[in-house]
């Protein structure tokens, strides 16, 4: 059984990956800034889990290291180990020019997207190291490519330094026993998304034929990257859902069905 920690895991593709954690068996401590949204995920999943998963929530402000050190502290008391920590946690204000963009959101996703998984990183490194086993992941997004999409400048900015961070923190933990990677989980429609979305309905209805051919449901992509970080065994293993071949077969196969519709938009 593996014991994981997921930053920003009371909703969306954080939701997701700790669903599926548990559905397989293993332990997971969820986390977020508020106690009703992680004690609201805490009851969902534990209905979920098979075996001997167990399921605790721990409010966390990953922007604080004491906070995500406790988290910690409280994922190895009660599961006796960490054996895989996920830093998830971010915020995506995606319909802004940077000009736009106000100081209040930038802090929010520096904060919250860069010293965060900084914070996170840090954290379980040096607790792994000592335990003498682990393995760290760090969710990557758009931009972090190093592409550029409008309205998403600052974004993507943090999201390309942390393509930058994991790069260094790999070759930091080289020859360890710690591994650490990076996951690209595509063009996702999560909750941050959708905020967006409903406040910005004309960017929704002039990009709908994308959304509709690129974009794809939290819940059908969480197996296939629970699968592959499982599976692994490397140091700066790279983890990617939408593939130069998985977007081509997308593009032809096309918008076959409305995926928005789903959530009245």
């Amino acid at each position: 059984m593996t014991n994981a920690v997921i930053t920003g895991s009371t909703k969306g593709i954080g939701f997701a990956l700790a669903r599926e954690l548990v559905r397989r068996g293993h332990s997971v401590a969820v986390s977020g800034r508020g106690r009703d949204a992680v004690d609201e995920a805490v009851g969902r999943l534990r209905p979920e889990a098979t075996g001997d998963a167990a399921v605790i929530g721990v409010p966390t402000d990953v922007t604080d290291p004491t906070q995500v050190q406790a988290l910690w502290e409280a994922a190895a008391s009660a599961f006796g180990s960490v054996d895989l920590w996920v830093n998830n946690a971010g915020v995506a204000y995606t319909n802004r020019t940077i000009l736009e963009t106000t100081p209040e959101e930038v802090a929010t996703m520096v904060g919250t997207n860069m010293l965060g998984t900084i914070h996170g990183a840090q954290v379980a490194v040096r607790s792994m190291t000592a335990a003498g086993r682990g393995q760290v992941f760090n969710i990557l997004g758009g931009g972090s490519d190093g592409s550029v999409r409008p309205g998403m400048g600052v974004y993507s900015s943090t999201k390309r330094g942390l393509d930058q961070f994991t790069r260094a923190l790999v070759k930091e933990v080289d020859g360890t026993a710690v591994r650490v990677g990076q996951v690209r989980p595509g063009i996702l429609i999560s909750d941050g998304w959708l905020r967006e979305a409903a406040s910005h309905p004309d960017a929704v209805a002039s990009q709908r034929r994308m959304v509709n051919i690129l974009s794809d449901h939290v819940d059908d992509v969480a197996p296939f990257l629970v699968d592959q970080m499982l599976a692994s065994r490397k140091n700066g293993a790279e983890i990617a859902w939408l593939t130069s071949g998985r977007m081509m077969r997308k593009f032809l196969r096309g918008a076959k069905d409305d995926k928005l519709a789903r959530y009245g938009l």
